[in-house]
């Protein structure tokens, strides 16, 4: 039972609202005395979908609503809240984001909020607001399950929550196939909750390397692709697209990107709503290829990844996770279809043990690596690690890793390891500005052989053109000059292979 009593002309919702529960309905009909005051959903996260925390986009999620307004008889007005930085002004930020798109001044003396969040209900307090605390509410006798529940039961397989659930967001959900894509995106074993890989990556960085890099890899595999459906997964920022856009033999297919980061994805949109692509089939998709196909079978012509496989391999399940996601390519291809992967490499003898000769006049050499990185700031990360000499750089690099590796230092100053571990290393050592995001991937996972055995096994045939490269450029500007390698004997090793191009193809019959 509610035992505020006043007189309303407004009760303000504020929620993410994925999805709407019975509950809700009845409460909301008691605290608006059945349809005398106005509700304001006030749809927080707005701008993010296909995440965690926010499975739903807000168009579905205002669609669901208005739709329960009509089906409870409660007056509705529905307003977006974009996602801002944490602060504590939020509750401000909400009253006047409302107050510009509706023209309604909501006020302690004529609105009561309805939340059940303890954080979020404060900033209201403190500016004065009754609060009303829904699924939290003293008085209500039977402890409801809140929506984010619900939809966890959903999201588990558990029919159970279609009995909790108000009908406007089963019908929402029915019919544009939601309850698939909320499964998918809870349980996507990658995407973080905020739809990313990792919560430590400055995308900024990341969107002028895919910039620049675009030509040079344009150009390496532009006479392998194939017109028609052509999906570039892992698109970034959408530079390559770019590049076939202006194609003229290509002018007629389809360029679709998919991207999981919300932030290069927001992007890739940005740049279509300002005209950037010429051809008008230009489509982009926020998806995570492992969470469940988003291409129809044998629908695709050619498939482009760029530096993503070893993403796949370092926050799934290696291997496996690499395998699931080549199956899943090998079914969109069509056959005769084409898969072209351009990503880095471990070298062919990856476990051959090595010697490393790094430099230590170029940085400071603490007496040990530090440990507590992750609760510095990126800037801070950034100071110290760049600070370091190349040969202290290695004994962080060892604390921060995500893939365990052994080493030893021997006497004279040099270290004995693993060829490929050595590889990760001196191949990561230079990115202080993500160091954190860096140290969660590993490079050499998989050498080329390795990846001709899986790229069979998913069913592809292995085109001539595929190849092992290296990164001169890297090897002597950014390798060389600090660190030499040899043998255990102490004859020096060539720099192997840093990355690979694979040619994969369809078999007609496949």
């Amino acid at each position: 039972m509610i035992t505020i009593s006043l007189p309303t002309r407004f009760v303000l919702f504020p929620g993410r609202h994925h999805l709407l529960t019975c509950f809700q309905a009845d409460y909301l009909h008691r605290l608006a005395e059945d349809g005398a005051a106005t509700i304001v959903w006030a749809v927080t996260s707005a701008n993010h979908e296909n995440t965690r925390r926010n499975p739903v986009p807000y168009h579905r999620r205002e669609a669901a609503i208005e739709r329960f307004s009509v089906l409870s008889g409660l007056r509705s007005v529905v307003v977006p809240i974009f996602d801002t930085a944490p602060t504590d002004a939020f509750a401000e930020v909400t009253l006047k984001t409302i107050a510009v798109a509706t023209g309604l001044e909501l006020t302690p003396a004529d609105t009561l909020v309805a939340c059940s969040t303890p954080q979020v209900t404060k900033l209201y307090e403190r500016l004065g607001f009754p609060i009303a605390l829904v699924e939290a509410d003293p008085d209500v006798r039977t402890m409801p399950e809140r929506p984010w529940d619900v939809l966890l039961r959903l999201a588990a397989g558990d029919d159970t929550w279609r009995k909790l659930t108000h009908p406007a967001t089963i019908d929402v959900f029915e019919r544009y196939h939601l309850v698939e894509t909320v499964r998918s995106v809870v349980n996507d074993p990658l995407v973080g909750d905020e739809g990313g890989l990792t919560t430590t990556r400055d995308y900024r960085t990341y969107v002028e390397a895919f910039a620049s890099a675009a030509e040079r890899k344009w150009a390496a595999v532009r006479r392998y692709v194939q017109p028609g459906r052509i999906v570039d997964i892992g698109c970034g920022a959408g530079a390559v697209l770019e590049l076939a856009d202006r194609e003229a033999g290509l002018h007629e297919s389809d360029l679709i990107g998919v991207e999981v980061a919300r932030h290069l994805y927001q992007e890739c949109m940005h740049k279509k709503a300002q005209g950037v692509f010429r051809n008008a089939n230009v489509y982009f998709f926020q998806r995570n290829v492992l969470g469940g196909a988003i291409l129809k079978d044998r629908s695709v012509d050619t498939t482009l990844t760029f530096s993503l496989t070893h993403e796949i391999w370092s926050y799934g399940r290696q291997r496996e996770s690499v395998l699931q996601f080549a199956r899943r390519i090998h079914d969109h291809t069509v056959p005769g279809g084409v898969w072209i992967n351009s990503d880095v490499c471990g070298p062919d003898d990856r476990y051959r043990p090595v010697i490393l000769r790094l430099a230590t006049d170029d940085g400071d050499n603490p007496a040990s690596p530090r440990r507590d990185l992750a609760s510095l700031s990126s800037v801070e990360v950034r100071r110290y690690v760049g600070g370091l000499s190349t040969r202290a750089r290695l004994d962080q690099f060892a604390t921060d890793f995500a893939f365990p590796f052994t080493y030893e230092a021997l006497a004279d100053g040099t270290v004995q390891l693993e060829l490929g571990s050595a590889m990760d290393y001196l191949t990561r050592k230079d990115y202080a500005d993500n160091w954190l995001s860096e140290t969660k991937e590993q490079f050499c996972g998989l050498g080329f052989a390795e990846w001709t055995d899986l790229l069979t096994e998913a069913g592809f045939k292995i085109d001539p053109a595929s190849t092992r490269l290296r990164n001169d450029w890297v090897i002597e500007n950014r390798i060389a000059p600090v660190a030499s390698l040899t043998d255990l004997d102490d004859r020096p090793l060539d720099w192997p292979t840093t990355h690979i191009l694979t040619v994969a193809r369809r078999f007609w019959n496949g």
